[in-house]
């Protein structure tokens, strides 16, 4: 060991012999560390280690190379995105540079598309250094990590996921999308400075008596750094990075990765020294300093170093560009406690202030102030290495006195903005988190309140039991110190298609930049110039998610054309999909083009993605080839299709788009002929299977008979046969109550069930205790049967109308909440069909109500057999819903011109004994009570009109049985009778409601 840490490695060393619980371990890995700083600082490359976003890493970087003045700068960032760094000139940061691939060859097909994003910011070392190189003249910037392509390379066969992602500091929750900016892209930093072992971050986070990471970084490393000189500055951020990787667990995936991105570095760095010819004394190398300790054999410039093979690149085609970025975006990349990149961006400025640096910026750079820098001194090599560790962790850290003008106007003005989001705060709150925040940074043993104290204050003092607005006083903090600052690549940054957008949609009047909501109005027959305008935002709208480009007003369908539309733009807050389009072509209709050819070819696609597709084509591109090409597409994976999953999607789009072209087009194109005797020959093959199978709900059956029945005529123009359509009905043996329903339906489209059999089934149904829970499925395959055969709406609605007239009260209103949700869920769409028949159906007005006739009645030859509760002639009494019945109507007749002891109204009969749960029933209970109790006079009348009494406790005239005693075929005796004197029966029932 050299002499410079001698001293420091012996002390050390016994200190850890006298202290830890197995010598044998803790001694060897802090000798280690010693020896890493040792050798890292030995090496005649200069390395300089940094920390990702660290303003004690930027201002270093600022003081060494004004001093040092190096002429080529090695910078660890992927090689293969040094032609971005000078478009940096036209941005305003934080962007991030992003390799992005979506042709991928040799890695898995599920990982795509590839993204690669590096952000930078301006209280970056990095950044600092890219500044220096591009405006320096003779300075040469050689980025040398590992490319784009090797980061996927080196990672395991399982689909990428963002560095960090599961972190435990990634909380930062926006109210706006500024932290999604990055999407799911690999972020790639320099500098990742956080322990590998969770432990012993645990224990830091712990003793330092801090929430996250983060603020321990702030507190222990950054403040104490950021006004070091640069040889102490330099050894410890080795020490640290040696701490962090000694501590990692061995053989961890990570740490392979890490040695394998060293290997690479030292490996390109010694191949530009051997060709370039430059002096080592010359250069300096920007790592992160966990880097910097690498253990690596192939560590250093000497002539010992080990090769390294770096492995080619594969074919896949890598598109390079800036997006912007976002500080929140960053803190969720990399895992950072939200609000950090600010507090950091806030520390920098206030540093430089008080410093006096002149810090570098690009020339040209939107957003930036150029500062005037001081003259350069000359080249100041470094001395010989001098222990500055020992000094610096003996020593309590020289932080700046407690600032009590900063802290005082931090505490007006989160008083002031926590009002302005509808906070009750006052004066007496400022001075509450002003002495609040001291107090916490004392318990902490701070010397002076941090950000994080401050914050911590502001929500203790401030936050009540409910956050009035969008924003909550830990987020109002972030802002007041710094804010969530977004970056924005300039126009000439940005790629071909995306320069296209913004001079296409110039005609608008608006300021696209701009990262607010805009409103654009398009009068398009005012103003026919706007309608290449309007057809771009439409397909912005297709190709964009939403939020980008929001229509208020005006659609886009087929055989639509809007006269006036209205926007919400929001196109530069979402510049960084703009750009990700301008990977994929270099024009939007383009890029339309390719999306709609990969959905259609895509392992997954359907037949209703083809039919899309067409659609889409049809409205976006015009373009009759590439349509006819997807149609043909779509009746390519129609007739390969083994489910019917999709059948009602397939329906509904192939309607339109017949429609559309017979009113366009003289005749239909090809594909539309093939796609419907396909589909005919398809569906009638799967329907008996599609019956039966419990997998395919009756939605997709319906949708199956609507296609058959609907396209049948174009189908048989086509050469199709009817046969088959009729024995795929005949096989057809469901089970289930809603298929039964709409196989019933089928047949009666056929012709092979008249609709007054169709309605005794139904009546059947209703007359059967057994079957009564279930008739509301029976209900929803009728409502679907709407599909194929819509002449069943008004049969539909008498159908309900008679379950609704005869169930009693006991089945009908547990039955409800289930026909309701079965339509809901199953016949959602159709149900306005039903009411728009129910409209035109029955009476508009309540008086007309009584008066009413429903017309199924008045259209069928023989009375509805239906239940009915035992009445005096058996069924439910005429009326409104139970027989031709007038206003007048009662328990036995109506006045309307037949009697109603022996009509049978909507759904009542006579005979079978179950009446309905109605007003009108509970109104002939009184007269049924008055027979009961005087038998024999009840006899007495049955003698007069023919039916001999029984002698018993009851009126034999209400035997059923001799009620219907048959007169004539058809007819009961007692049903002629009453039918022959309707008006005596009238008088008779009006003196038996009298009494």
């Amino acid at each position: 060991m050299s002499e410079p840490f001698g001293a420091l490695r012996q002390q050390l060393v016994e200190a850890a012999t006298a202290f830890a619980a197995s010598p044998g371990a803790v001694p060897d890995i802090l000798a280690g560390i010693v020896d890493d700083v040792d050798r890292a600082l030995r090496e005649e490359l200069e390395i300089f280690p940094v920390c990702h976003h660290s303003p004690a890493s930027a201002l270093a970087m600022v003081r060494r190379l004004r001093e040092k003045q190096p002429k080529v700068i090695y910078l660890e960032l992927c090689e293969d995105l040094t032609p971005l760094l000078t478009e940096l000139r036209n941005c305003r940061l934080p962007v991030a540079l992003q390799a992005f691939a979506s042709e991928l060859d040799t890695f898995p097909k599920d990982w795509g598309p590839l993204s690669v994003i590096a952000p930078i910011t301006e209280a970056s070392a990095e950044y600092q250094a890219i500044a220096y190189a591009l405006d320096t003249p003779g300075v040469e910037l050689v980025l040398v990590d590992r490319s784009t392509d090797h980061v996927f390379q080196w990672q395991p066969r399982t689909p990428a996921t963002p560095a960090h992602a599961d972190s435990p500091d990634s909380d930062s929750s926006d109210e706006d999308d500024a932290g999604e900016l990055h999407g799911d892209a690999v972020g790639i930093e320099i500098g990742d400075l956080r322990p590998r072992f969770a432990e012993l971050e645990t224990h830091l986070l712990h003793h330092g008596k801090v929430r996250h990471w983060s603020e321990w970084w702030d507190q222990y490393v950054e403040q104490p750094l950021v006004d070091a000189d640069y040889a102490t500055y330099r050894q410890v951020m080795v020490l640290i990075g040696s701490l962090f990787r000694r501590l990692a667990p061995s053989g961890a995936e990570r740490v392979t990765v890490d040695e394998d991105r060293e290997r690479y570095m030292w490996t390109r760095m010694r191949e530009h020294l051997a060709t370039s010819g430059v002096d080592r004394s010359d250069c300096l190398y920007v790592c992160g300093a966990f880097h910097a300790a690498s253990r690596v054999e192939q560590f250093g410039t000497g002539p010992d170093a080990a090769p390294f093979d770096i492995t080619p690149r594969t074919a896949t085609k890598w598109l390079y560009g800036l997006i912007p970025s976002s500080h929140s975006a960053i803190e969720g990349q990399f895992g950072l406690a939200s609000g950090s990149v600010s507090i950091a961006a806030a520390t920098w400025a206030k540093a430089v202030s008080r410093s006096k640096l002149a810090t570098f910026q690009l020339e040209g750079q939107r957003g930036s102030r150029k500062r005037a820098a001081r003259p350069a001194a000359g080249a100041v090599e470094a001395g010989p290495v001098a222990d500055q560790l020992t000094q610096f962790l003996a020593s309590p850290p020289d932080l700046h006195g407690f600032d009590e003008e900063e802290l005082l106007g931090w505490c007006v003005d989160i008083v002031r903005l926590a009002r302005r989001n509808g906070y009750l705060a006052s004066t007496a709150d400022a001075i509450a988190v002003f002495e609040t925040s001291i107090l916490l940074a004392g318990m902490r043993n701070r010397a002076r309140p941090t950000p994080y104290d401050f914050q911590d204050a502001a929500v203790t003092c401030i936050e009540k039991d409910v956050i009035p607005g969008r924003r909550d006083v830990r987020r109002l903090c972030e802002i007041l110190l710094g804010g969530d600052r977004v970056g924005q690549v300039g126009y000439d940054a940005l790629p071909p298609l995306a320069r296209d957008v913004y001079d296409r949609l110039t005609p608008i009047g608006l300021d696209l930049r701009k990262s607010t909501v805009q409103r654009a109005l398009l009068d398009l027959n005012g103003r026919p110039e706007l309608t290449p305008c309007s057809h771009l935002l439409w397909m912005l709208r297709y190709l964009l998610p939403d939020g980008a480009v929001r229509p208020i007003m005006g659609s886009r369908r087929l055989g639509e054309r809007s006269i006036q539309e209205s926007w919400d733009l929001s196109i530069g807050k979402h510049q960084r999909y703009i750009i990700e389009l301008g990977y994929e072509g270099v024009t939007v209709e383009q890029v339309v083009e390719r999306r709609l050819r990969r959905s259609v070819y895509a392992p997954d696609a359907t037949a209703a993605v083809a039919l899309r597709a067409v659609e889409d084509s049809i409205l976006f591109l015009g373009s009759r080839r590439f349509t006819d090409e997807l149609g043909a597409r779509a009746v390519e994976l129609l007739a390969a299709e083994r489910t019917v999953d999709d059948a009602p999607d397939v329906l509904r789009r192939i309607r339109r788009l017949l429609a559309h072209y017979r009113a366009t087009e003289p005749e239909l194109p090809a594909w539309c002929g093939s796609f419907v005797t396909a589909g005919y020959a398809h569906y009638c093959t799967l329907l008996p299977t599609a019956f039966v199978d419990d997998e395919t709900g009756v939605r997709q059956v319906g949708a199956m008979l609507g296609f058959l029945f609907t396209m049948e005529g174009l189908a048989l123009s086509l050469g199709c046969d009817r046969a088959q359509l009729e024995l795929a009905v005949r096989q057809s043996h469901p089970e289930s109550p809603a298929k039964v329903a709409l196989l019933w339906a089928a047949h009666h489209q056929l012709g092979l069930l008249p609709l007054a059999d169709l309605r005794a089934r139904c009546a059947d149904l209703l007359g059967n205790p057994l079957v009564v829970p279930t008739f509301p499925q029976y209900l929803s395959g009728f409502v679907q049967a709407l599909e194929p055969v819509p002449k069943l709406a008004a049969f539909v609605v008498e159908v309900m109308s008679d379950a609704f007239a005869h169930l009693p009260d006991p089945v009908l209103l547990p039955w409800l909440p289930t026909l309701i949700t079965t339509l809901r869920d199953q016949a959602g769409e159709l149900v306005p069909v039903l009411i728009r028949e129910a409209g035109r159906t029955f009476p508009a007005t309540l008086p007309a109500v009584d008066a009413w006739v429903p017309p199924w009645t008045a259209t069928t030859g023989t009375p509805t057999q239906g239940p009915g509760s035992p009445g005096i002639a058996g069924p439910r009494p005429g009326g409104a819903a139970g027989g031709p019945g007038g206003p007048a109507g009662g328990l036995v007749g109506g006045g309307g011109g037949s009697a109603g002891w022996a009509g049978r109204g909507a759904a009542g009969g006579p005979g079978d004994g179950s009446g309905p749960g109605s007003a009108r029933w509970d109104a002939a209970m009184p007269v049924l009570r008055l027979l009961a109790e005087h038998p024999s006079t009840c006899d007495d009348v049955a003698g007069l009109v023919g039916i001999p009494g029984d002698g018993g406790d009851g009126p034999g005239w209400l035997d059923l049985d001799l009620l219907n005693t048959p007169a004539t075929p058809g007819r009961s005796t007692v049903q002629a009778l009453l039918e022959s004197h309707p008006g005596a029966m009238d008088a008779l029932e009006a003196l038996l409601i009298a009494g």
